[in-house]
């Protein structure tokens, strides 16, 4: 009886947090530096796309401990950057229109704050749709069906969505305070389209 309440007060040893630390660091490292490869692989304007695809494929390899590295990153952006090239194009004729929309609105027009507002989110909600099929995006896969199903989860999953947009907005400030912190920051960004994604699919 005496043993058992002395064991009872005896506090309870913690299991060791090192190894799921040291895993959790290694993702995070991971994906800093994955964000300088999407970086560079946005250099080419239209490219943005398959350079998200890409390193959102990265990351979900590492998170199965899969290998790959680098090579595997240009072989996957390459691929992607087939169908990629239009969708950045477009995102970019987008990103002109909603422009207008904010110089209509400086402008003083009738109307303008209206459309200027709206288009402002169907930007962000646009952008959040192209990175949740980049976290899906699997060699051979049509970008127009993996836009057509992530405008659909963007609506259906507003939390997975909000969380999306969390981290661009880390970007943003980061960008804003220290310019070259937002480079690696794009990996976090990625690495958030993932994990919205699996969570999506196992909820």
């Amino acid at each position: 009886m005496a043993q058992a309440r002395a064991q009872a007060r005896s506090p309870r040893r913690k299991e060791p947090r090192g190894p799921v630390f040291g895993e959790r660091f290694s993702v995070f490292a991971e994906a800093m530096l994955t964000g300088v490869w999407i970086a560079v692989a946005c250099l080419g304007l239209v490219t943005y796309p398959a350079a998200f695809a890409a390193g959102a494929r990265h990351l979900r390899r590492r998170t199965t401990h899969v290998s790959g590295g680098l090579a595997d990153f240009v072989v996957d952006f390459r691929a992607a950057l087939r169908g990629g090239w239009a969708v950045g194009l477009a995102g970019w004729a987008a990103a002109v229109a909603v422009w207008v929309d904010v110089e209509a609105v400086r402008a003083g027009l009738p109307g303008g704050p209206l459309v200027g507002a709206v288009g402002l989110f169907a930007l962000i909600g646009a952008t959040v749709a192209l990175l949740r099929a980049s976290a899906l995006w699997t060699p051979g896969a049509s970008w127009r069906a993996l836009l057509a199903d992530a405008a659909s989860r963007t609506v259906s999953d507003p939390a997975g969505s909000f969380l999306i947009v969390g981290g661009l907005a880390v970007v943003a400030v980061s960008a804003l305070f220290v310019a070259p912190l937002a480079v690696p920051v794009l990996g976090a960004v990625a690495a958030a389209a993932v994990a919205v994604e699996e969570r999506y699919r196992t909820r």
